[in-house]
């Protein structure tokens, strides 16, 4: 009787780590959709463009740009998402023959031009995921895409995802998980 109830016990124990498993397996696959963004880029005294604020949405991408008139005057414009997929295309074609500002090497600490701030930040959910990565792989996007973007929201999910890899997903470092053994068929 001993036996059947620890095997009774093994079965509900597996039955619930597959439904663990393929709940987060799920939640994994979600993530993997590219996200929509709602940004506010502001022009700086340079000239060039930084994120102050950004968003997901489950509407399509837009932008309030805020830039300086003649004047000195603050204006915003509203810019949706055609309007962004355009100037992401054309930033991203430059970036095929190098002439792009986002994969040259360089400081860039005082932002960069509006398209190539726009493809820095939402090229996944813009011109899809492939592109995206692909960009991510080359180290001056890379660096140039985190220093463009000064959002809270984006600071936040840098240092999650950076500290992402040392936890596992019930809290407990991954290097010193050191649970014991329990035998179910003694």
């Amino acid at each position: 009787m001993k036996h059947l109830t620890s095997l009774a016990n093994g079965v509900a124990l597996g039955g619930a780590g597959l439904v663990m498993m393929s709940v987060l397996s799920g939640c994994a696959q979600e993530e993997q959709k590219p996200a929509n963004k709602f940004l506010v880029i502001e022009q700086q005294p340079n000239g060039k463009y930084l994120v102050v604020e950004e968003v997901p949405t489950d509407g399509p991408s837009r932008a309030v740009i805020r830039e300086k008139d003649a004047n000195g005057n603050t204006v915003e414009r509203f810019m949706n998402e055609a309007e962004m997929k355009t100037l992401a295309e054309q930033e991203y074609l430059k970036t095929q023959d190098g002439t792009s500002e986002t994969v040259q090497s360089g400081e860039s600490s005082g932002g960069m031009g509006l398209a190539g701030t726009i493809l820095a930040v939402a090229a996944g959910s813009l011109l899809g995921n492939m592109i995206g990565n692909a960009l991510m792989n080359n180290k001056n996007f890379s660096q140039k895409a985190t220093s463009v973007n000064q959002s809270p929201y984006a600071r936040s999910a840098a240092k999650s995802s950076a500290t992402s890899g040392k936890k596992s997903f019930f809290g407990s470092s991954s290097s010193s998980n050191s649970a014991s053994k329990t035998n179910f068929g003694s």
